[in-house]
């Protein structure tokens, strides 16, 4: 049986609640004038963009927070194209919290 620790979910999780993170995730939509880098759409409505790591954090906060880091993708390319290349590498990298 896992320990209510090991339930519990990452702490950098929090980061995305942050004033500070709705600050950079609407500079970085700025900064890319409101278009994907995956497919070019511009989109207005930020609930239809994420602010995406280009190099997953993985709890590193150097990387969580580095604005060369982060793209502008619409949630399609997001949820499709990024996914999957994340889930694609789970066997090398192994379940990380």
């Amino acid at each position: 049986m896992a320990s209510d620790q090991s339930r519990a979910a990452p702490a950098w999780r929090a980061w995305y609640k942050t004033a500070r993170w709705a600050a950079l995730r609407l500079s970085i939509f700025l900064r890319d004038l409101y278009q994907c880098r995956g497919c070019g759409k511009l989109e207005g409505n930020t609930s239809l963009l994420v602010c995406d790591h280009i190099i997953p954090h993985r709890g590193d906060a150097r990387l969580f927070w580095d604005e060369h880091n982060l793209q502008t993708l619409c949630a399609r390319c997001h949820n499709s194209t990024k996914q999957k290349e994340e889930q694609q590498t789970l066997h090398q990298r192994g379940v990380w919290h």
